[in-house]
């Protein structure tokens, strides 16, 4: 489950660099801005799911400091 979390990680991370790469080219790239940052609020969301119903699973399990 952890190499899924990096890799949703990694690729939020993506996300928000095409977005400012497609920002800082012009507003004539506005609409790829959108779709970046669509993507990003997508991933997020599926990342917090898969967090949350591996944890209600058993998949993860929180490290609880004494």
């Amino acid at each position: 489950m952890k190499p899924l979390i990096v890799l949703t990680l990694l690729a939020i991370v993506a996300s928000l660099g095409k977005a400012l790469f497609s920002m800082s080219s012009g507003p004539e790239h506005s609409a790829q801005v959108v779709q970046a940052l669509s993507w990003r609020i997508g991933l997020s969301v599926a990342l917090f799911v898969s967090v949350l119903l591996s944890y209600h699973f058993g998949w993860i399990a929180p490290h609880i400091l004494r």
